[in-house]
């Protein structure tokens, strides 16, 4: 008897999703647990495994289509066998009063390994789908990451290397080589916070590349010239959603914009002097705690920032859950670090640690980008100093982070604008913040006094 493939519930607040992509066809021939298709839930891409081993009978739905959870999508039987004509509904509680667990969706495969060949340990989807789309050999290419992990820049390395002639270009890899063909993910880079920049830096610093090879160089052809000096690019699903979520947030939202400088000095000294502890602990400690605690004490100074303005009144908050904006391959996403203020500096490390591995992976969840009480957006990654990012709805305000630079800045002792003989000259590190909040909500002294707060906490941290 055939088995359906339903439309699983992806989170308690996912009803629906949108066939991304189907990775089988009718006549396929499908292993238990592999992913059959790519299923767009906001902005995450998440991947459906088969429930069972055997042939793809019946595709219920198209690509593109918005299906809701406890819709039939396939049936998997015996090749021969007949199934229903229409798709059918079925209730995902009807089992024990409880929804049936849905197959662990693989987020990471062991690699194969070859008879005299080094183990790989763990490739990540993101890396064996880059391998299979370039033909990378994995075995060529030196790992970065923890144990000597395969990263996606490790590949991205080598692929460059590769273009430039300093490693051989291999023979296109046949159909059936080791690579899982059913590890494709979607996904990218998260948006690297500004303390993983050198204080003096405005650009990120490039991933090292692979040692050459020895073996004989190819040459690499050269781009065919475009045939016009125009060219239409559809716009993705993602970049689609986020042009209407930008355009509704200006619609919906008066923006208003602040911004003051703040002195990193203190939390520059408290973070070299915890770093090695906190890697002991395998906890990278970069700047981003640090942002997210001092947001936390403004949204508890100013309580109105953590609220949600209604026609019939603010609904105060009293939980805060941080979203970081995050930038992906072709867009961005905000992942959500939930009850900030019950985490330590190394929870909050850890957390940020752990989003930022699975974002890169593609193995965000869809409740995990969802009930964000207030934004943090980084945009000091890329060099810029400071900017007016836009709100993201239904939050209040959203804080932007420039790029942390050593800068020349007076310091007085006396009055903060008069003449003073104990004004004097330092180098500092300092950073931009730009507040920018819903005028319905806060006026320029409550924002003042948000944006002031989070300056404060950061320039006395102890």
């Amino acid at each position: 008897m055939a088995t359906n493939v339903i439309m699983p519930q992806l989170g308690e607040s996912v009803v629906e999703g949108t066939i991304s992509r189907w990775l089988v066809q009718v006549g396929d021939t499908v292993e238990q647990y592999r992913p059959i298709m790519e299923v767009s839930t906001d902005k995450v891409d998440t991947e459906v495994p088969a429930p069972v081993a055997g042939v793809v009978l019946k595709l219920y739905h198209p690509e593109g289509a918005t299906v809701h959870a406890g819709t039939v999508i396939a049936a998997i039987g015996q090749a021969g066998e007949a199934v229903a004509d229409a798709p059918a509904r079925v209730d995902l509680h009807a089992v024990a009063g409880e929804a049936p667990a849905v197959p662990a969706i693989a987020a990471e495969a062991p690699a194969q390994v070859k008879p005299g060949a080094r183990d790989l340990g763990r490739i990540s989807p993101v890396v064996a789908r880059i391998a299979q789309e370039h033909h990378v050999d994995l075995q060529q290419v030196a790992g970065s990451g923890r144990d000597g992990r395969i990263t996606k820049q490790d590949v991205l390395a080598y692929v460059e290397a590769r273009e430039r002639g300093a490693v051989a270009a291999p023979a296109p890899a046949p159909a059936d080589d080791d690579l899982p063909p059913w590890e494709r993910p979607g996904s990218g880079d998260l948006f690297k916070p500004t303390d993983d920049l050198p204080l003096s830096s405005s650009a990120a610093a490039p991933a090292p590349a692979p040692a050459a090879s020895a073996a004989p160089l190819r040459p690499v052809a050269a781009p065919a010239a475009p045939a016009t000096d125009e060219q239409l690019v559809p716009h993705s699903r993602l970049r689609k959603l986020i042009a209407e979520h930008m355009l509704a947030s200006r619609r919906t939202s008066p923006h208003v914009t602040t911004v003051v400088e703040a002195d990193m000095s203190a939390a520059v000294a408290h973070r070299m002097a915890h770093k090695a502890e906190f890697a002991a602990k395998g906890v990278a400690l970069t700047f981003t705690p640090y942002f997210v605690q001092a947001v936390v004490a403004a949204l508890k100074a100013v309580p109105q920032a953590n609220a949600v303005y209604r026609e019939d009144g603010l609904l105060l908050k009293r939980r805060y859950h941080i979203g970081m904006a995050t930038a992906i391959d072709d867009g961005l996403v905000v992942p959500v670090i939930r009850d900030a203020d019950e985490l330590s500096l190394l929870g909050l490390a850890r957390t940020v640690n752990d989003l930022a591995q699975r974002a890169r992976a593609g193995q965000l969840k869809p409740d995990e980008i969802q009930g964000s009480t207030f934004t943090i957006t980084n945009h000091g990654v890329s060099g810029s100093l400071f900017a007016m990012p836009i709100i993201n709805q239904p939050n209040v305000g959203i804080l932007g982070v420039g790029a942390i630079q050593k800068r020349p800045v007076v310091i007085s002792r006396g009055h903060p604008v008069e003449p003073s003989g104990e004004d004097y000259l330092a180098i500092r590190p300092m950073v931009y913040l730009s507040f920018t909040f819903d005028h319905r909500v806060l006026d320029g002294a409550s924002g003042d006094a948000f944006v002031g707060t989070v300056k404060r906490m950061l320039e006395g941290w102890q």
